[in-house]
């Protein structure tokens, strides 16, 4: 369980009596997930967390986008404990776990989960400006207090210095497509930054997302070369979406397709 308000991600409250010795903590994972606009970004790594949080495993989720602050897109305040802002993180001179813990935002139904993110009417001049230094160091502190760390980068690589740090410092990019020619155009302009040997582009996932039916998503893939999840649109995942609620759960026939691209997402990068 998530306990940062106890300056620690595990309870000391033992009532019966300390816990048994067990191995240390295997290194968290990062993944960071990232694509043209509107591919589903903040859906595909909201509805990660929460698949893994109700498999009982520590979730940090991290929003970077700074110009449409996902929060209030994707929970309700009611939901929320402790809105604190991504800003003061990224504002300070050194991040240390304990101002990365101080700024959590808390699911009050899921202790599992914790967020970071801008608060409703923040924007990037809200703050003083930060550079890679705070971003490495945010990243870094993340993977020492949650045992998975999911980043929601925005597709402005070349401005946004949290998602670009994400790119290079995540153990795994989740590469997100929309089968859409605006979509292929967008990475055509992106792909060439990618090109020097740090951003180590064999680690990023190829996925067609948000596939509707009578798209081509064939010829995406054609373009794109292997894709290795297709995820299908789902018109309960887009109304929890326009009504705020993506944590919620899905219970429609129609949804089978997108969970189950889900639940392999999260096989082949978390191993569960």
């Amino acid at each position: 369980m998530l306990n940062f308000k106890k300056e620690s991600i595990f309870s000391t409250n033992y009532e019966d009596g300390p816990p048994e010795q067990t191995a240390p903590p295997q290194p968290a994972t990062v993944l960071a997930v990232w694509g043209s606009p509107g591919s589903g970004k903040t859906t595909v790594s909201v509805k990660l967390a929460d698949y893994l949080t109700r498999k009982r495993k520590d979730v940090l989720l991290i929003f970077a986008d700074m110009t449409a602050p996902p929060v209030p897109c994707v929970i309700s305040s009611s939901s929320l404990e402790g809105e604190r802002s991504l800003g003061s993180i990224l504002a300070a001179a050194h991040v240390s776990a304990n101002l990365v813990r101080k700024n959590c935002m808390f699911h009050r139904k899921n202790p599992n989960l914790s967020l970071l993110g801008m608060l409703k009417g923040e924007n990037v001049f809200s703050y003083p400006p930060y550079d890679q230094t705070q971003a490495r160091e945010l990243i870094e502190q993340a993977r020492s207090i949650a045992g998975t760390v999911i980043i929601d980068c925005t597709s402005t690589i070349a401005s946004d210095i949290l998602s670009a740090v994400a790119l290079l410092e995540a153990d795994t990019v989740l590469r997100l497509v929309n089968c859409d020619l605006k979509s292929i155009s967008y990475l055509s302009s992106q792909l060439p930054l990618l090109k020097d040997q740090k951003w180590d582009v064999d680690k990023q996932i190829k996925t067609a997302s948000n596939i509707k039916p009578h798209e081509a998503s064939s010829h995406i893939e054609q373009v794109l070369g292997n894709v290795a999840f297709r995820l299908p649109h789902s018109t309960e995942v887009e109304s929890q979406y326009l009504a705020g609620e993506l944590f919620a759960e899905l219970g429609l026939k129609e949804s089978r397709g997108f969970r189950r691209e889900i639940e392999k997402i999260s096989k082949e990068v978390f191993g569960i």
